[in-house]
């Protein structure tokens, strides 16, 4: 496995509508790898493939319950409205007041390219499952935002 350079604001590709994955083959089982490897070292909970400069609607996830891969995700249903605080490896030292649905339901293709559905109420992952799919569709956490803040770092 490696570690993949997370794009960041400003970088065109993560404006742009990511293409669907035709065909789960080596080269986008590795990439799920990599990309997995790539979120827990730079502690994440989320990371959508347009973030590693890879334009194909593929997603990494893992809030504490587990390594989630979805190929092509898609929200099929939602409900109720949550507001709360997100962050982004590709927005480094932003954090923001962003309102999501509360519940989503989304179906996606896992690595064996079994059809499979997850349903998430009102937790981090729902939040967590919606903002890595705005990313697909080139929507920044800081696009939705109410309330931006900039964090201070340790070196600062």
């Amino acid at each position: 496995m490696a570690l993949l350079d997370i794009k960041k604001i400003g970088d065109p590709i993560l404006k742009k509508k990511s293409t669907p994955v035709e065909k789960i083959d080596s080269t986008i089982r590795k990439l799920l790898d990599n990309m997995a490897e790539t979120m827990y070292e730079a502690e994440g909970v989320g990371l959508a493939a347009p973030q590693v400069g890879v334009s194909k609607r593929i997603v990494v996830i893992d809030v504490g319950e587990g390594l989630i891969e979805l190929i092509n995700p898609e929200i099929v249903r939602c409900e109720g409205t949550m507001e709360g605080i997100e962050g982004c490896l590709s927005v480094p030292q932003m954090s923001g007041e962003v309102e999501r649905y509360e519940n989503v339901s989304v179906k996606f293709l896992n690595r064996r390219g079994k059809a499979q559905r997850i349903i998430a109420k009102g937790t981090l992952l729902s939040r967590c499952l919606q903002h890595e799919i705005d990313h697909l569709d080139g929507i920044l956490f800081v696009d939705k935002a109410k309330t931006l803040v900039r964090q201070e770092s340790e070196n600062d």
